[in-house]
């Protein structure tokens, strides 16, 4: 195993026994909720957004396997602050960068799953290519 690897793999082990932003968000004015029937996993994302339609505040809640935990944790870091427009405009290579690893097609389901949510509770179409 190389050293970025390795490095990645504590890194997403890190998010997922540490996670950053979880738990209930009072007064969130966007929420929404998926799962993975195929495995199981589960994310609700809450986003309370200012006045300048920038994401204020951002928490996750959810149960599932480390990569999908951790992805989502990994995600509201990044989102937080961020205009809506712009964060509606991630794509899939925002979440599978920061994660650093190949993933399976089973994984990459699980990896994906908070930028699905993140899309519905801004209201847009939630497909992001899995």
């Amino acid at each position: 195993m190389s050293i970025s690897y390795d490095m990645y793999q504590e890194q997403i082990l890190d998010h997922y026994k540490h996670p950053r932003n979880k738990g209930p968000l009072a007064g969130a004015s966007k929420n929404a909720r998926d799962s993975n029937p195929l495995c199981g996993d589960e994310v609700v994302l809450h986003l309370k957004v200012d006045g300048s339609d920038r994401i204020a505040e951002v928490k996750f809640e959810g149960q599932g396997c480390a990569i999908s935990q951790a992805s989502a944790s990994m995600l509201t870091t990044i989102v937080k602050g961020m205009p809506l427009a712009e964060a509606g405009g991630l794509g899939r290579d925002a979440v599978l960068k920061k994660l650093g690893i190949p993933l399976s097609a089973v994984r990459l389901k699980c990896a994906l799953l908070s930028l699905h949510v993140l899309k519905l509770a801004i209201g847009q179409k939630a497909d992001v290519g899995t």
